[in-house]
């Protein structure tokens, strides 16, 4: 996760955002896309100047979250290198949270749509800690929308989704992008941890920015996806795996119910995790602006059985 000063969007009507804490990055417009309820027609995609790098990330072993993580415990590299300097190491269990649910109302999706919205329901009455964390809502059919901007009153974010009707197309990725940049735009000027819950079946049939487009605008914006598939056949689909690589590319976690009456279960799976994750600070080793993909491995230095979870890489810019 990069942490940054400033980030220049360059989109039809500018905005200029402070986030993060330590570096200036420069973004890219990349492809376009329309959706309902953003600033702009625009759905950038980011690219950064990296000095520091900032990952939040999470550590399980045998299945339960470890909670006494130390860094003698893990192995850092960065493009393969091991960091130049490692800058923070904690626990950031207290990091204010900026979450955004983005909720699927396309017709495929009719029959379980009402479980779904009591199920997020309990999850921000449950998650949301007031004056400290902070939702919103999109919902999206063949277009996106902005259905609550940034609050911390659970009541205006369940209402944001009781009010949603399902019926029409499915645009997935454009949904998620509008979350991504209104989560850049969240006005912080401190460390956040910015969450996007994604509840879909996975499957686009209407969105202009692609996939890999939206993934490397998630990295870049500093967003964890978590994904619930409401696919429930039991039967493996197209969409299942865009919503794994999702999670995978971005440090998330993807959950399959298999049945609806598990979905707040899942919700209470995200939970937990968003209460035991750790933040690592580090200035990675022989940058170069060429423009290339940097992977990022934290694994088990002692083989103690810790597995680590994490987001993938990130872009270097080309000069």
């Amino acid at each position: 996760m990069i942490v940054v000063r400033k980030v220049v969007l360059f989109i039809l009507i500018g905005a200029l955002a402070q986030i993060g804490q330590a570096q200036t990055a420069h973004v890219v417009t990349a492809s376009a896309g329309s959706s309902a309820g953003s600033a702009s027609d625009e759905l950038p995609t980011f690219r950064m100047r990296t000095e520091e790098v900032n990952l939040i990330f999470t550590a399980t072993k045998h299945g339960k979250y470890l909670r006494d993580l130390h860094l003698s415990d893990l192995t850092v590299l960065d493009d393969g290198k091991p960091p130049e300097a490692l800058r923070n190491f904690q626990s950031e269990t207290n990091l204010p949270l900026r979450v955004a649910l983005v909720l699927d109302a396309s017709a495929s999706i009719t029959s379980q749509f009402g479980f779904e919205q009591q199920s997020a329901l309990q999850f921000f009455q449950q998650m949301l800690r007031p004056r400290v964390d902070k939702g919103i809502v999109v919902t999206f059919k063949s277009t996106a929308k902005l259905a609550q901007g940034f609050t911390d009153d659970s009541q205006k974010l369940g209402a944001a989704v009781e009010n949603a009707s399902a019926g029409g197309g499915s645009a997935v990725y454009d949904a998620v992008s509008l979350a991504t940049q209104k989560l850049m735009d969240s006005g912080d000027e401190t460390p956040v941890r910015r969450v996007i819950i994604l509840i879909t079946d996975g499957e686009d049939n209407q969105s202009r920015i692609t996939r890999h487009e939206l993934i490397d605008a998630a990295n870049h914006a500093e967003v964890t996806i978590y994904a619930i598939s409401s696919n429930f056949s039991n039967i493996q689909t197209r969409g299942d795996n865009v919503l794994r690589q999702f999670a995978d590319e971005t440090g998330g976690r993807v959950f399959f119910p298999g049945k609806i009456e598990n979905v707040s279960r899942e919700f209470k799976q995200i939970e937990q995790e968003l209460r035991a994750q750790y933040v690592l600070s580090y200035q990675p080793a022989d940058v170069i602006a060429d423009g290339h993909y940097r992977r990022i491995q934290i694994t088990d230095h002692n083989g103690k059985g810790i597995v680590v979870r994490v987001r993938r890489g990130y872009f270097v810019p080309n000069d």
